[in-house]
């Protein structure tokens, strides 16, 4: 396949040449790409001239890939890097970093929509691919502005070292790229946009007053395993949820992967409660609706020697009210089980409004049972 230039929306794409290698290593010096993409590490003169000199090259001669440098259009700097990753059976898969100095300027959704425009027409090819792994929020919101369908989520073949095994995919067809200048339903200001910007980084600190204690939600750490374990193993504990009767530390553990990996995809946002000696006082979530952006619903238990204090009351308001002013919800549920006191009232303290009881709603213990749901909007925080 011949190497071609293509000229659009401010950018332009060529083929990469060796005077490129030392922008190519100066770029490759930065932590986001080191750590979102598959280059060596540490990243040495010799691999950027490798790249430009040897592997770009070659790709095009054997038409497995189409690795464009992308440059400004009228000054020919270099901006970043797209192309097509692979080519095979009527498929490309698209990949691209931004160089450090050219971030927040729409370099790689630009420079994407010009690949497949190119890739659609010339190559041709019938269909395009795009894979990040898990919690690179930055490349997901390049694929969407650039029109991809985020289908789902795979095990990625090849992952960053170090990085995780499961990763997003999602496809583009000819019909599906946004015209230059089109935003589309993820641009600057959305929602997508918003929670890309607050999942694409280590989860925040939030801080609650109970009483005359400060405490603090923070991320789970593997301190906290062993407080978690005891919790779920308390008889209280055991009779309001499903959690497993014979609760262990790789129980425990598999809790903290979960919360690891729903806050790198963006569903969910889990915490640990901490009192002024950041000592393991309960954990929360806000788990984000799949099907409604503006919905999530909460969970939450309190260590046996922090219950009664208002804690748990303290903690649930802040998340919520979180979720409302950082995340745009419009609502958030409540439910537990039918007789669970308990969590009903920490609920009420913080303005959720019992709407009723669901029948067989939840399955404890492999049964189906009935739950009170309860709703809250960010009014009734006021």
């Amino acid at each position: 396949m011949e190497p071609v230039e293509i000229a659009e929306d401010g950018v332009l794409l060529r083929p990469w040449q060796p005077e490129d290698a030392a922008d190519v290593y100066r770029a490759c010096q930065d932590p986001d790409i080191q750590r979102w993409t598959t280059v060596p590490r540490p990243y040495r003169p010799v691999d950027a001239h490798r790249f430009v000199a040897e592997l770009a090259p070659a790709a095009w001669a054997a038409g497995t890939g189409a690795p464009f440098a992308v440059c400004d259009a009228i000054t020919g700097t270099l901006l970043g890097s797209c192309g097509l990753v692979s080519i095979d059976r009527g498929t490309g898969e698209v990949g691209y970093w931004t160089a450090p100095w050219a971030s927040r300027r729409g370099v790689a959704v630009r420079a994407t929509r010009a690949v497949a425009r190119w890739a659609f027409d010339a190559v041709p090819l019938r269909r395009l691919i795009w894979q990040a792994e898990l919690g690179n929020h930055a490349s997901r919101l390049v694929a969407l502005r650039a029109g991809f369908r985020i289908d789902g989520r795979l095990r990625l073949a090849d992952p960053a070292p170090g990085g995780r095994p499961e990763g997003w995919i999602g496809s583009l067809s000819p019909d599906e790229i946004p015209a230059p200048g089109e935003t589309g339903p993820a641009g600057p200001g959305t929602l997508s946009a918003r929670r890309a910007a607050v999942f694409g980084r280590p989860p925040p600190v939030l801080f609650a007053t109970s009483g005359d204690h400060e405490l603090r939600l923070r991320a789970m750490e593997e301190d906290d395993l062993d407080a978690i374990e005891a919790t779920c193993r308390d008889p209280e504990t055991r009779r309001w949820t499903s959690l497993p009767t014979d609760y262990r530390r790789r129980d425990a553990e598999s809790f903290l992967e979960y919360c690891r990996q729903a806050w790198a995809g963006g569903t969910a946002a889990g915490y640990v409660i901490a009192d002024p000696q950041d000592r393991y006082v309960g954990t929360i979530d806000l788990r984000l609706s799949p099907t409604d952006p503006l919905l999530a619903d909460v969970g939450y238990m309190t260590a046996p020697y922090a219950r009664g204090r208002g804690h748990q009351t303290a903690a649930l308001a802040a998340l919520c009210a979180w979720g409302f002013a950082v995340l745009g919800l419009a609502r958030v549920e409540w439910r537990a089980t039918v007789g669970n006191v308990a969590s009903r009232r920490v609920a009420e303290k913080v303005g959720f409004t019992v709407e009723g009881t669901a029948r067989r709603a939840l399955t404890h213990r492999g049964t189906r049972v009935d739950a009170w749901v309860g709703g809250l909007i960010a009014e009734d925080l006021a």
